[in-house]
């Protein structure tokens, strides 16, 4: 755990970089082989797209290659949006954070949040948000960590202390809304809140953006291939995506 006074702005003002070299520009095999397909998929025939949490654009420059005519990322980070802005792609940026969107109602056709809301307290209001600003019809594109599989302790455990051994997935308190300061990497901590899927359902149905799909996919080959033992795990998602579309 991190220190308790590192706000979590900081945190990720901080450590930016992590995830700018590590997740975007080829770089992550989730990312492309997963989620800018699955993406691109969600974010076919869009006209106006926002992208919350858009850290340095690559699902905004997706949507406005696949022919989106107006595509604006907001994130909160200075470090994301700097990033962002350089590497252009003809979408718009400002730094904004997702509960106090700077837009008028109902002026998206799609709005598209890529694993970001696992890291935003307020998520009512920045549901309500997104409602807000979305046109009826429209689309509200949700992609998360699995809350389920993603738990606060879950992991992958190989009990070599049983006879046989067993391996299984742990799965930590679910029904418990916590936040917690992991450290992705050596030195590298970032803020999670962990959420039941109910908790976004509901949220989600109460501000009129009903359900029309949901994807739990296996994890890509990609993945799997960093290591032996991700092999074993192969049918446990690690990604879960709602398609949403407001009443």
């Amino acid at each position: 755990m991190a220190d308790d006074s590192d706000a979590p702005e900081d945190l990720w003002e901080a450590n930016a970089r992590w995830w700018i070299d590590g997740f975007t520009d080829g770089v992550d095999a989730e990312y492309e082989e997963q989620i800018l397909p699955l993406a691109a998929e969600e974010l076919a025939g869009a006209t106006r797209v926002l992208d919350i949490g858009c850290g340095e654009g690559q699902v905004a420059r997706l949507a406005k290659r696949i022919g989106a005519d107006l595509v604006v990322g907001i994130d909160p980070t200075w470090n994301q949006i700097r990033i962002a802005s350089d590497r252009a792609g003809g979408i718009h940026v400002a730094r904004a954070g997702a509960d106090g969107l700077p837009f008028g109602d109902e002026t998206f056709d799609v709005v598209v949040a890529c694993l970001v809301f696992e890291h935003i307290r307020e998520v009512d209001a920045a549901i309500a948000e997104v409602s807000r600003v979305l046109r009826r019809g429209g689309r509200f594109c949700f992609f998360l960590n699995h809350p389920l599989l993603q738990t606060p302790g879950s992991g992958w455990i190989d009990d070599q202390i049983l006879d046989p051994p067993e391996q299984y997935w742990r799965i930590g308190p679910y029904l418990v809304e916590e936040e917690s300061i992991e450290e992705v990497e050596k030195d590298v901590f970032i803020p999670f809140i962990h959420r039941p899927i109910s908790r976004y359902l509901n949220a989600l149905i109460s501000n009129g953006l009903l359900l029309h799909r949901i994807s739990e996919p296996a994890p890509p080959a990609g993945f799997l291939a960093r290591a032996a033992e991700y092999e074993a795990a192969s049918t446990i998602p690690r990604l879960l995506y709602l398609r949403t579309v407001k009443a």
